[in-house]
């Protein structure tokens, strides 16, 4: 088992939602968290109290815009003053366009979301080995299922998370050497602010309807699955995607819907 007491968790969009629940699945190992957020998007008093309710070691919460350099510098400087090492990186940020139709499909737009929701899993481990010496230990990206399923507004976001899988088997081959283990876990749909915001508030009540409640993922569940690949016990795991869903991406089609057509009253 890897110890993590007292190592360094940085967790980039860390205050909510998938990223908070992590910290706290690190931070009842004994880790020190750092939780980031864009500009007055946090609330920390509400994230102290969450992990005050296990009794676990409080976060650091820094402002820092994943697409601003000066802002990923700052933030490592701070880091290097507490720590001699990372230990694990998540790159959790997702941030894209909402593409209404065609006439949305605009180059800085998707240059954009890939700036925001792919890149900082490549510069922020190289600016890391920068300011630390070496690489985190551990680097894990947050994926959906956008690359292969159809979300709704989802054009830009689904490929930037395309971008961020292909790199982290790119990377896994350019850091093989280096010690690192370079994972994307992929989740089905969350209950998150972030679904609410692209998919709209009706969403979850209206997929209730056709029996998809136990299709949606706990954030808790996804979060143990990036503490698992950061063990000590999954470390001959790298370059992998993972999809954390329960088995439900391989029944949740027509043909269930087929099956089960007198439970639903379709």
């Amino acid at each position: 088992m890897n110890d993590l007491q007292g190592k360094a968790v940085l967790i980039t969009g860390g205050t909510m939602g998938i990223g908070l629940e992590t910290g706290i699945a690190f931070a009842r190992q004994g880790a020190h968290c750092t939780l980031t957020c864009k500009w007055n998007t946090a609330k920390p008093e509400e994230v102290f109290a969450r992990f005050r309710e296990e009794d676990l070691p409080a976060p650091d919460i820094i402002e820092a815009d994943v697409g601003h350099s000066e802002d990923t510098d700052a933030l490592l400087q701070r880091l290097r003053q507490r720590h001699d090492h990372i230990e694990v990186f998540i790159s959790n940020v997702s941030v894209g366009e909402v593409v209404q139709d065609l006439a949305g499909y605009k180059l800085r737009s998707l240059q954009k979301t890939i700036e925001y929701s792919a890149w900082p899993m490549v510069e922020y481990p190289k600016k890391i080995k920068e300011v630390f010496g070496r690489y985190p230990r551990y680097i894990v990206g947050l994926s959906s299922g956008g690359p292969d399923h159809f979300y709704k507004n989802y054009d830009f976001i689904g490929a930037s998370k395309a971008v961020m899988e292909t790199l982290c088997r790119y990377l896994n081959y350019r850091l093989f050497d280096e010690d690192v283990r370079i994972n994307v876990v992929r989740s089905r749909l969350v209950r998150t602010e972030s679904l609410r915001a692209t998919f709209g508030r009706d969403f979850e009540q209206f997929a209730e309807r056709f029996n998809m409640k136990r299709q949606f993922i706990a954030c808790e569940e996804v979060a143990n699955a990036i503490l698992a690949l950061c063990s000590g016990l999954m470390d001959g795991v790298s370059g992998q995607v993972l999809m954390i869903d329960r088995g439900t991406t391989f029944f949740d089609n027509l043909m269930r819907l087929y099956n089960e057509r007198n439970e639903l009253e379709l």
